[in-house]
């Protein structure tokens, strides 16, 4: 009996079953031929629990097969034959093999040249292409599946005018039409720039003059908020998504990329000034890929869901981790505390990712029932509250690790599972260095605080600047290491501990004050469940430390308790002197805490431990009677 397989006219791979796109040309060209016997080099295993094999059968001939009929050990390079007795495509007899790395994962030492948003697709569909990869919504997808509609992504952009280099603005909320299409710009060879959906006015209207985007991909809810824009020369067209799911044109063959060109722009917040285009080239999001997996220990059977929007790097480089580790992607709508587990546990997700306030707001709200009905193990979670790491697994199940990464890095530093140490970010991870200096620039010695600096030794895993802003750009990267602008203390076993950005950096009487540090305190008390510190005016011309609270539910929040609760854990200098209670902190679309929002409200209404002391009055004037 022999194998039916199509042979690829453009590129002369052979793939099996048909594709209706050549994962290693993007053509369509396919001419079927008959294969005899063959050498199995991988394998992989369906949400189904189908086993496909991929298989070489002499020169340049790959094949990808079902298994029939045979149990197939895990790893390993297998010598196989057909089974005539067996109906179907194909049936396959292994033999035993040596253990190894297991081949559904991309291999970490692939060609640099290959690491690139395409190909990290074509090498993941051309692995494992009956896998799930991605689901969203009622959209699941294959790998296979998932290089045609990003191809035929692509070709949309194509047929609206977008060449390789041009840039293309998102506004939207997730959907699996905003991941296609991001895919399809870097595809495509163009750049794709995704936008805070929470973003207006002069913010919104500097990212889109700065990027100088040719096409704008709006959601309808948001298009009402471009009208009183100011013109945008370069702003050639809108193209807006319904409600309904959009459809795609004809694929395109990939567009010819190196791994340093950019493919993608993500613009910071701008909370000191205007924001800052970071330029991420494609090998950016393979070493994200592949760091964060090693980290955290991604396996192919695992299941990643997010809830963080597409727009923040957290989200996209997700879906690097899934594609290079063999995983299942799962992109899902905004952080709902009262939904999350349940949205967990309909997912089948093991692994998934919060960021800021959101521990802490799913450890403030009630028991439930769902608290423990879901599969996830683990979650990606930096800056979590040292009071919550054990009783966040104690309750839910789930381990929290903590790392430091921005949009300009990479995972450099992290924790392991089983590594968790209280009040630590990590470690440094493989393939970085760092130094902790001074103000001057100097080395300071460990267990002292100071910037960190940082360095890659992969090429490509850092962003190569910021668009159009060169001295940003040059202030940023003095001498050839990235000026992170946060505080952090190393420890000569290499435990670094996160102290603060440098701009919440609090000076007072002298003194400075981690706002991190403050929020810690007041977080362990029982009625706090979330807090925010940071700098006010005072009327000594330096800062006051105030503090806005949100308390637990039906807890009784006395301020003056909560500074004596203070009182033997802080200094006296960083004790907060004003305090607010809020029902719910301000927070950007990512789950941080909005500070400068905060900053601009001032104190009024705030109580005041130290309430200015009354003016003097002018002194009575004494008759003297004689």
């Amino acid at each position: 009996m022999s194998l039916h397989v199509q042979r690829c006219g453009g590129c002369g791979k052979h793939y099996f079953p048909r594709r209706l796109l050549c994962p290693g040309c993007g053509t369509d060209d396919f001419a079927e031929v008959r294969v005899e016997k063959g050498r199995v080099v991988a394998s992989t295993r369906a949400g189904d629990g189908t086993t496909f094999l991929t298989v070489e059968c002499g020169g340049d001939l790959q094949v990808v097969a079902r298994l029939i009929g045979a149990d197939l050990p895990p790893h390993g390079e297998l010598p196989f034959t057909t089974s005539p007795a067996t109906p179907g495509p194909a049936a396959f007899v292994p033999d035993p093999a040596n253990p190894g790395d297991d081949p559904r994962r991309l291999p970490r030492d692939t060609p640099l040249r290959e690491c690139t948003i395409p190909g990290m697709l074509l090498a993941r569909a051309a692995l494992t292409p009956e896998a799930p990869l991605l689901v969203c919504g009622d959209v699941h997808r294959t790998a296979g599946e998932m290089v045609e509609a990003v191809a035929r992504a692509a070709g949309a952009l194509a047929a609206r005018g977008v060449t390789p280099g041009e840039r293309v603005a998102f506004l939207t909320g997730n959907r699996v039409e905003l991941l296609d299409l991001v895919l399809g710009a870097a595809w495509l060879g163009a750049v794709a720039v995704p936008i805070n959906t929470a973003v207006r006015g002069a913010q919104l209207h500097h990212i889109l003059a700065n990027s100088q985007a040719r096409l704008l991909v709006v959601e309808a809810g948001i298009e009402p908020h471009l009208e009183d824009l100011p013109a945008l020369p370069y702003l050639q067209e809108r193209w807006v998504l319904g409600d309904r799911a959009e459809p795609m044109r004809a694929p395109v063959p990939p567009a010819v990329v190196a791994p340093g060109d950019p493919a993608a722009i993500l613009y910071t917040s701008g909370t000191t000034g205007v924001s800052k285009g970071v330029v991420c080239p494609h090998a950016q999001f393979w070493w994200w890929g592949n760091n964060v997996s090693d980290q955290i220990g991604i396996q192919p059977d695992d299941v990643l869901h997010t809830c963080l929007p597409l727009f923040h790097t957290n989200a996209l480089n997700a879906f690097s981790q899934a594609v290079v580790s063999g995983a299942t992607y799962v992109l899902g709508g905004r952080f709902s505390a009262s939904r999350f587990w349940s949205q967990m546990a309909d997912s089948g997700a093991t692994v998934t990712y919060l960021l800021g306030a959101m521990v802490g707001i799913l450890d403030s709200r009630p028991p439930s029932a769902l608290d423990r009905a879901h599969k996830v193990r683990l979650a990606l979670s930096p800056a979590t509250p040292e009071r919550l790491l054990k009783p966040f697994r104690e309750r839910f199940g789930v381990a929290l690790l903590d790392g430091y990464g921005s949009t300009e890095t990479n995972a450099v530093v992290g924790t392991r599972p089983g590594e968790e140490r209280s009040g630590y970010i990590g470690r440094l991870q493989p393939g970085f260095r760092m130094r902790v200096v001074d103000a001057d620039g100097a080395d300071v010695p460990h267990g002292t605080p100071g910037e960190l600096l940082l360095r890659s030794d992969q090429p490509f895993a850092f962003a190569s600047g910021y668009f159009r802003m060169p001295e940003a750009t040059t202030a940023a990267w003095q001498d050839l290491w990235f000026h992170t602008g946060d505080r952090v203390c190393a420890e000569a076993d290499g435990s670094i501990r996160f102290v603060d950005r440098i701009k919440d950096v609090i000076r007072r009487r002298g003194e400075n004050i981690s706002s991190v540090e403050v929020e810690d305190v007041l977080r362990a008390h029982p009625a706090v469940a979330e807090v925010a510190v940071y700098a006010v005016d005072s009327e000594l011309g330096e800062d006051e430390v105030m503090a806005a609270v949100v308390a637990r539910e039906s807890a009784q929040l006395d301020f003056e308790e909560l500074v004596a609760f203070c009182g033997p854990r802080l200094a006296a200098y960083a004790i907060p002197r004003f305090l607010v209670r809020l029902d719910a902190l301000p927070l950007t679309e990512n789950g941080k805490v909005r500070k400068p929002e905060l900053r601009s409200r001032g104190t009024e209404g705030a109580w005041d431990r130290q309430p200015p002391r009354p003016q003097p009055t002018a002194p009575t004037e004494r008759t003297s009677h004689a």
